[in-house]
């Protein structure tokens, strides 16, 4: 019985995708038959970049994607009041850090990618009419659907449900599951245009920091730009079909440019809710996206909150569907991406009640403020950082070890040479599953460890530690790749650290001490609570692991 997918919008598509390249057979259900065809998300960051990368979609997305410059403060009368500018191409997950996008183009871009996955199956206009959870529990979950060409309903019985069917999901009302408000909803007109001639307006995002009418304007594509103008108190959505009123909102950003080639694609009045829902599964029935959880757009991450889901969900269901896992290992996705969603939902929160919020004293005080802030050494980098934060010690995070990556985040991906020596990003070394880098030979322990987690192995160089009778030539080789001496000094004192297969740090291992010990076997001995849900015996056993060839 294959997985269910509920919805084809980039979160389901995602986790389809996901779940075949782990070997787990999908079926996609869509009412519609193609994209929606207007945009709405338009930004994704490096850290969900490296997900398509995980699609192996990654080079393709680049081509129709666009880095953002940074970002603009400004008064109401469009005044800067601070700059920050992103300098750098790539960030530390090997892809530009902001990523602007038209939402048409990927989702058609997601869609064409299943024809390398004939484990998947897409079928448009398909309405799901019911899902029921067994009453015990586990499957198959009964899923009734109708086809709207014929008017014929049948029934799936699947494995797993994913409920990847927007805001006013039919999954997460069979669950029973209700969404709980983090914050007071606000209307904003969200206003598309294309513009064959290009605007005379720095190429970055503009936040207008003016609480009579805050508003953002982005540039997405080549030829198209977004606004997003707060509407007013008593202020009705009808008001602004009017063309001229329309253009007379954006008229600060198109100063010389001919009405007529200011295209309308589309205007749309949103409603801007921070919404985390109670419940994300009842048996095998599971919520992701905006079924789940719902975020403003301060901080450009909703579309990307789901697509995180999908990769936190994906391997864990992968590995209890294959046999090779407890079903307890189940219980870690809400544990992990509720919390983490809830975090990133009452951030945004907090960005926009910053940039946005107040009256005219708060507007006077950010007139005052934000010009010092700007000029501040790293405040670009600050303020520009990846907002994502760290998964929460738990089962499959444990608590740092000082001088170790901490648990729960998120490994760097540098640009590895490989056995030829040609730069290679360092998931398209380590595949799919699980991975471990070593800096020290290991113990057998940790070798069985490894064996048991199917779990690639790479062995890098740590220049800090040149061992007796080593030869100079390969050390110097070792010490001038850039992309090894980042990994090592990111592993700190760590001697090994553990990766699960959405590259999140598991556990790390101490060096070898003067103790006669070997690196790993503090971890090993400390892994049977996540062992048991990683693995269906919840024991290690002896062999080698597969081992990728170290860097030259």
């Amino acid at each position: 019985m294959p997985v269910v997918v509920i919805g084809a919008g980039p979160t389901g598509l995602t986790a389809a995708t996901l779940l075949a390249r782990h070997g787990v057979p999908a079926l996609v259900l869509e009412r519609h038959r193609a994209p929606y065809p207007l945009p709405r998300a338009v930004h994704l960051d490096d850290e969900v970049h490296r997900i398509l990368q995980a699609m192996g979609i990654h080079d393709a997305f680049g081509a129709i994607s666009r880095p953002t410059r940074g970002m603009r403060l400004l008064d109401g009368s469009h005044r800067v009041l601070a700059e920050f500018r992103r300098d750098k191409p790539c960030g530390r997950h090997g892809f530009p850090e902001a990523n602007m996008f038209d939402q048409p183009e990927l989702e058609r871009l997601l869609r064409d990618n299943l024809r390398h996955h004939p484990l998947v199956t897409l079928r448009g206009g398909i309405e799901v009419t019911a899902v029921t959870p067994p009453p015990h529990g586990g499957a198959p979950v009964p899923v009734i659907y109708r086809d709207e060409d014929t008017g014929v309903s049948r029934t799936v019985r699947a494995d797993a449900v994913l409920g990847c069917d927007g805001a006013g999901s039919l999954a997460r009302a069979s669950i029973g599951s209700r969404m709980q408000d983090l914050a007071n909803p606000q209307q904003w007109l969200v206003v598309d245009i294309r513009c064959r001639l290009p605007l005379p307006a720095w190429d970055g995002v503009h936040q207008i920091c003016d609480p009579r009418r805050a508003a953002t304007y982005m540039r997405v594509a080549e030829d198209r730009y977004r606004w997003e103008f707060r509407l007013r108190t008593g202020e009705q959505p009808q008001e602004f079909t009017d063309r001229r009123r329309l253009l007379a909102l954006i008229a600060p950003w198109t100063p010389g440019i001919p009405e007529e080639e200011l295209h309308v694609l589309r205007t749309a009045t949103y409603t801007f809710r921070a919404q985390v829902a109670d419940g994300w599964r009842q048996s095998r029935v599971f919520l992701l996206g905006d079924a789940a959880h719902l975020t403003p757009p301060f901080i450009g991450q909703g579309m990307g909150a789901g697509m995180r889901d999908a990769h936190n969900l994906a391997w864990k269901l992968a590995r209890v569907l294959t046999g090779r896992a407890s079903e307890a290992l189940l219980d870690t996705y809400q544990a992990e991406r509720h919390r983490h969603a809830q975090q990133l939902i009452r951030t945004a929160v907090a960005v926009g009640a910053i940039m946005t919020g107040g009256g005219t004293g708060t507007a006077l005080a950010r007139k005052a403020v934000l010009p010092v802030l700007s000029r501040l050494p790293g405040a670009s980098g600050l303020v520009l950082s990846a907002v994502s934060p760290p998964l929460r010690p738990g089962p499959l995070a444990g608590s740092r070890r000082p001088g170790h990556p901490r648990p729960g985040t998120l490994c760097p991906q540098p640009l590895l040479p490989d056995a030829d020596g040609t730069p290679r990003l360092l998931d398209d070394l380590l595949g799919e599953g699980f991975a471990l880098l070593a800096t020290t030979p290991l113990s057998p322990a940790l070798h069985a460890l490894a064996r048991t987690l199917d779990a690639r192995v790479l062995h890098l160089h740590d220049p800090r530690r040149q061992e007796p009778g080593t030869r100079r030539g390969a050390e110097h080789r070792a010490e001038t790749d850039p992309g090894t001496r980042a990994l090592v000094r990111w592993m700190g004192t760590a001697g090994a650290v553990l990766l699960r297969p959405d590259r999140v740090v598991l556990a790390t291992a101490a060096r070898p001490g003067r103790t006669g010990t070997t690196c790993g076997d503090d971890l090993a001995a400390t892994s049977a609570a996540w062992a048991a849900l990683l693995c269906s015996s919840g024991r290690t056993a002896e062999g080698p692991p597969t081992v990728v060839a170290e860097p030259r």
